[in-house]
């Protein structure tokens, strides 16, 4: 393995990181703290949105971005050869 391709392979693995935790602060912080009372004009199961978010979304979307990592990283892995 030469040590561009493992740059390259860091760097990509580095934007998904960013990117990921970057959708979780603001499903997290933005829709259960910023956003709260815009969200909560809305109902989601007998809940305000805001509300639910705080509480249980923000944990959903955090279990479905380990997925979506997972996935990413999968194909990145055999991008670069590491998929053995």
């Amino acid at each position: 393995m030469t040590k561009n391709k493992a740059k390259a392979y860091w760097k990509e693995n580095i934007r998904y990181l960013i990117i990921l935790l970057s959708i979780w602060f603001l499903v997290s912080y933005g829709a259960g703290i910023l956003f709260k009372d815009e969200l909560n004009q809305f109902r989601l199961g007998g809940f305000k949105v805001g509300f639910w978010f705080a509480q249980q979304g923000s944990m959903y979307v955090f279990v479905l971005l380990i997925f979506v990592y997972v996935r990413l990283m999968n194909k990145l892995d055999k991008k670069y050869g590491y998929d053995e």
